[in-house]
């Protein structure tokens, strides 16, 4: 099939195009053309390579019509973030595409009441994005039901792998939370620590994206997380990763006020966003209607970032 990537060359795409590529796909690769992916691979050389600007695209309404014309049987989309961007190109491919998978996040959720977390559980998301990727999936689905639209989408949770900084046991993404761990010296956390957190490899979550694909007549009109099969509480994090540099944790808990003094205005806030939604997503019904179960658990996936940022320098042992 000829399968339209947007989005190709971030964190998912990384792995989804060179499995697209070893599946037989002829693969169609749309970016803004400004950066390579995170981890090279032969795959790339036999890719069709698309610029496009899809904000100013998107501003100007020519997006949609501008990926109807690559002729992709199958879409999928991994960089919308609006309700409007999305329904624009909804409604340019309506009735020209076999399959369009969207990529969400499991922040549509808001806050856990159950966990694990199942996708038909009441939704509460609040913050701009998880508002407006909540905006997108009710919007799909519903055309999806109503009108037969052949849309999946597929939610992710912390996305991680080699080439970026993972969500830290401090809930942000500052490497001196790993350093401070590796050097045996003390890390202040916010609250007691048991908020958590639910990584996901970025090549499990392209796998979620191909297996959707390959059993298309169960995945349409529905929703699936991809998330490890279970979450890591901030303090077990943190005691993992000393753990790896044969360090012993040292932790000190503090009130979130105080806690957020001792850092960034920045780094508090990503710290609050993630600790604010405290993930624990089933993974139940991704294996139950198309097979798919993660091969990395959050430990894992977590531990090939960290070594590639060992390897950069940007933390040392």
């Amino acid at each position: 099939m000829r399968v339209v990537v947007i989005g190709a060359s971030g964190h998912i795409g990384t792995y989804l195009i060179p499995r697209l590529v070893d599946g037989g796909h002829d693969v169609v690769a749309v970016s803004r053309g400004k950066r390579e992916p995170y981890s090279p691979h032969g795959a790339w050389q036999h890719v069709t390579h698309v610029t496009a600007d899809r904000d100013a695209e998107d501003g100007d309404g020519t997006f949609g019509r501008r990926i109807v014309e690559l002729e992709g049987d199958v879409v999928i989309d991994l960089i919308c973030f609006q309700e409007g961007a999305a329904r624009q190109l909804a409604e340019a491919l309506a009735g020209r595409v076999r399959h369009f998978l969207h990529c969400g996040t499991v922040w549509t959720h808001g806050h856990s009441a159950v966990v694990p977390t199942t996708e038909d559980r009441p939704k509460r998301p609040f913050g701009e994005y998880g508002l407006q990727k909540a905006a997108i999936e009710t919007y799909l689905l519903e055309k999806a039901h109503r009108d037969g639209f052949p849309a999946t989408l597929i939610h992710p949770g912390h996305i991680t792998g080699p080439g970026w900084v993972p969500v830290n046991p401090a809930g942000n993404v500052n490497p001196a939370v790993f350093q401070t761990l590796a050097d045996g010296a003390e890390l202040a956390l916010p609250n007691f620590g048991m908020e958590t957190v639910q990584h996901v490899h970025a090549d499990d979550v392209a796998r979620l994206f191909v297996d959707a694909m390959n059993n298309r007549a169960a995945a349409l009109g529905e929703s699936f997380h991809s998330v490890a099969t279970t979450a890591l509480t901030l303090r077990g994090y943190a005691e993992a990763v000393a753990g790896w540099f044969g360090q012993e944790a040292r932790l000190a808990f503090l009130p979130w006020e105080e806690w957020r003094a001792t850092v960034s205005e920045k780094d508090a806030q990503v710290t609050y966003d993630h600790i604010a939604h405290s993930p624990h997503c089933s993974m139940e019904k991704a294996e139950r209607m198309l097979g798919h179960r993660p091969r990395y658990t959050s430990l894992e996936a977590i531990s090939e970032a960290v070594d590639r940022l060992l390897e950069a320098g940007t933390i040392t042992r």
